[in-house]
């Protein structure tokens, strides 16, 4: 099992899944460093742990580059969670709106992996990278190109990087979650779980089992690889009888 006295810097902390990792990583004894762009929400995820908070545009090269320069602790665990969608037409969809994310989702991820590589490679720590990506880089609804190509992008990089960075003793993986709720739970209706072959949505916990499983050293053999969590729906064939 992972050391716990390990630091883990880890992107959009101020709420759904990037809140959820930082207060399991936490209560797991890690050390969490967090950043997002919305600061109240982000020090207030952070509040009470051992840790720090940063304010980052993510989407920003300049405030990436400041962040690190302010990160004077080693870390050895980086999950690039940070994400944002646009879901509208594309005939309606300008392209500041689609730079915004492509540049917030899969932008930061290549210079947030860069930065921590760049590092672990100086020290020789054995690094280990978790991307964000999503069950919609592999399927669709309408109205959703950018966040697609965001997410598949994400999933090609991973890869991409695993290959790269291997030399150097650093792992690269990346998690699609599906349907995750972080709100509660009585929101939910019950055709909402029952379209799952889980028999239920997904929760915040599921993707910081499989986040542990992915940072874990121990676990050294899975590299370059992405782990679907979506009870199922992406498995499932959809007829209409």
């Amino acid at each position: 099992m992972t050391k716990q006295n390990e630091t883990v810097l880890i992107t959009g902390v101020a709420q759904g899944i990037g809140r959820g990792l930082a207060i399991a990583y936490a209560e797991k004894g890690y050390r969490v460093i967090g950043c997002d762009v919305n600061a109240d929400k982000g020090r207030k995820t952070m509040e009470g742990m051992d840790g720090i908070f940063l304010h980052c545009d993510v989407s920003d090269p300049k405030q990436v580059e400041t962040l690190f320069q302010k990160i004077n602790e080693p870390f050895s665990i980086l999950i690039n969670n940070a994400g944002v969608s646009e879901f509208k037409s594309m005939f309606e969809l300008d392209v500041d709106e689609w730079d915004r994310v492509l540049n917030t989702n899969l932008r930061s991820c290549f210079l947030f992996s860069k930065l921590a590589a760049e590092r672990w490679k100086k020290d020789e720590t054995s690094g280990r990278i978790v991307n964000m990506a999503s069950t919609r880089a592999f399927m669709s609804e309408p109205d959703s190109e950018a966040y697609a190509a965001s997410k598949g992008g994400i999933f090609a990089l991973t890869h991409a990087m695993a290959a790269s960075l291997s030399p150097y003793n650093i792992r690269v993986n990346s998690i699609s979650p599906g349907w995750i709720h972080a709100g509660d739970p009585d929101e939910l209706r019950n055709k909402d779980h029952d379209q799952h072959l889980s028999n239920r949505v997904g929760t915040v916990d599921d993707i910081s089992k499989a986040c542990f499983y992915l940072t874990d050293e121990e676990n050294a053999f899975v590299n370059g690889e992405n782990v679907t969590v979506d009870g199922g729906m992406t498995r499932k064939m959809i007829y209409e009888h």
